[in-house]
């Protein structure tokens, strides 16, 4: 086992991250693997429809595009890249890669991994992909690949791999693997770590282009997170802890290598733009695989309607009644109305005197959310409220997506790490597993003395980051220092959750604490409907619910202020 630290970057946090990110991971100081995630939930019912009009794709094509400029400099630099650009169709992306190496003359060895394709089990879906762990990935990388193409694992296995190949750590080193897990939980949504889309963002340095991150990872599992110098942004213990609670949950964060122990994860500065990642504690992985499965939900159609001036609520009254009994003939399967008060009273533009009334129609059938709704609308153009006009003319209706989980054991999932030079090696499931059960809640810190309060803000004192999973969201939210956390972990209970964010009032509401990150993690079951693809609401991935939290008033101590 190898004692010297691994330098792990990443150069991409979604399908559509910033081209240039790579050169920049390259040029801007050493590193000895690059990663780059570019799956999501989303992403995978986009991929799966590419494939659908073309068998032969399925791939991050983009993840070439940087390939084409870049690959000649990463093997000068020695430099391996790990993504999961593969998506559906990793064998195929490496075959790409393959092609595109020898056009432009550079020797590189391309494996990939395989096994998570499930489709095959779940009649009707579009896709069905197991979230695979990163002995593949080591696999690859220990026969000496220089590019290691995945379809879907998890995006901290991007980390584990890597890390696993260069310290030899094994399937049992689970306190080694957890430290690996949280640095690649931090790496994977790229510049979120260093001052991206951040609570405090007004004091985060020069955020107009925030340079990736990368972690210097060493044996024993810890970590330290930092950037490039000379990169916009930031990285401190509030970038780090921020992006630790994003699409997390209570302390155990389960994975098919290991599950990590949030609540043992201790977090430090460690000199500027440097945060150290110590203590994290592993647990054996549960016995089953994630397996995310993306469906054709049905049609969707929309139509904006502009009101302006005067008599909003009566204006939004008159169009509802009369696109109701327009649609009552053939009524869609569901309608969901909004009325947004953009406007303002007195207002200096026409814009700003504007409200918006959102109409959202889902149907089995498009004919139901596309003639239909559209005939509907444009016929009421000059029979309905004064100044009526819309935002765009509805279109025919679009497919929507329905995200869920499902699970597998380890030994349905045949893993397999095809090699540079063809030879494909299975990857065995775990030996140990462990069912998942909840840890009992840690006690909380003394209270603040009594004394005055004043109506203000939340986010005065807490920051927060909120995130989606399938039909669930997670707000999580921490405190800045230890007397603003001893007054948010009494204040802010699940209860009290539910009275800030009233969408969330009739919905289970789970407070998970973690006092080593002076924070309290919320899930919110439901409240995205089926996912993020079928855009049950305004903010469909909820990445703003925690910045909707943190605008709300309530009660704070003066001291605090």
């Amino acid at each position: 086992m190898t004692a010297t630290p691994l330098r792990i970057g990443n150069f991409s946090g979604f399908y559509g991250d910033r081209l240039d990110a790579l050169r920049e991971m390259l040029t801007g100081g050493g590193t000895d693997v690059l990663t780059g995630d570019y799956l999501a939930e989303l992403t995978m019912l986009i991929l799966a429809r590419d494939r659908l009009k073309d068998p032969g794709a399925g791939y991050a094509r983009t993840f070439l595009r940087q390939l084409e400029d870049c690959l000649g400099l990463a093997h000068e630099r020695g430099v391996r890249l790990v993504t999961n650009a593969g998506g559906l169709n990793p064998a195929g992306l490496a075959d790409a890669v393959r092609q595109l190496a020898g056009r432009l003359g550079i020797p590189v060895r391309v494996a990939h991994v395989e096994g998570d394709d499930l489709t095959a089990l779940y009649p009707g879906s579009l896709a069905a992909h197991a979230y695979l762990g990163g002995f593949g990935i080591a696999a690859c990388l220990r026969a000496g690949a220089d590019v290691v193409v995945t379809g879907r694992v998890t995006d901290a296995a991007l980390v584990t791999g890597p890390a696993a190949a260069h310290f030899g750590w094994s399937a049992t080193d689970h306190d080694r693997l957890a430290g690996a897990v949280v640095a690649g939980h931090v790496l994977e949504c790229g510049t979120q770590a260093t001052g991206g889309n951040y609570a405090f963002f007004r004091g985060a340095g020069d955020l107009r282009r925030p340079g990736f991150p990368f972690a210097e990872i060493h044996a024993d599992g810890s970590s330290v997170v930092t950037k490039h110098p000379g990169t916009g942004g930031l990285v401190d213990t509030g970038t780090v802890t921020a992006q630790l609670l994003y699409e997390t949950a209570g302390a155990r964060y389960a994975g098919p290598d290991v599950t990590a122990r949030l609540d043992t994860v201790r977090i430090g500065p460690d000199g500027t733009d440097r945060v150290r990642i110590e203590g994290v504690r592993g647990e054996a992985p549960p016995p089953g695989l994630k397996v995310g499965v993306n469906r054709l939900g049905g049609f969707r159609g929309e139509v904006v309607f502009v009101l302006t001036g005067l008599d909003i609520e009566a204006k939004a009254a008159l169009v509802r009644e009369q696109m109701t009994d327009a649609l009552a003939k053939s009524p869609p399967a569901q309608a969901r109305w909004e009325l947004v008060r953009t406007d303002r009273p007195d207002a200096a533009t026409e814009e700003t005197a504007s409200a918006l009334l959102r109409l959202v129609v889902r149907d089995p059938e498009r004919e139901a959310v596309g003639r239909a709704l559209s005939g509907a609308a444009v016929e009421l153009a000059l029979a309905s409220y004064p100044g009526f006009h819309v935002l765009a003319p509805p279109g025919k209706g679009s497919p929507y997506g329905v995200f869920e989980d499902a699970y597998v054991p380890h030994g349905e999932v045949d893993h397999v790490a095809v090699l540079h030079d063809g030879r494909r090696v299975p990857v065995p499931p775990p030996q140990d597993t462990a069912v998942l059960t909840d840890v009992p809640e840690p006690p909380l810190p003394e209270p603040l003395p009594p004394g005055p309060v004043r109506r203000a803000p939340l986010g005065l004192v807490a920051g927060a980051r909120s995130g989606d999973k399938g039909g669930d969201a997670n707000v999580g939210v921490w405190a800045r220092d230890d007397r603003a956390w001893r007054w948010l972990a009494h204040e802010l209970t699940a209860e009290r959750f539910r009275q800030l964010i009233p969408e969330a009032a009739a919905l289970p509401v789970t407070r998970h604490v973690l006092p080593n990150l002076r924070a309290v993690n919320f899930v919110v079951e439901g409240i995205l409907g089926e996912g993020v693809a079928a855009q049950a609401r305004f903010d469909p991935q909820a990445k703003a619910l925690g910045e909707w939290l943190r605008s709300r008033h309530l009660d704070i101590p003066e001291a605090l202020l």
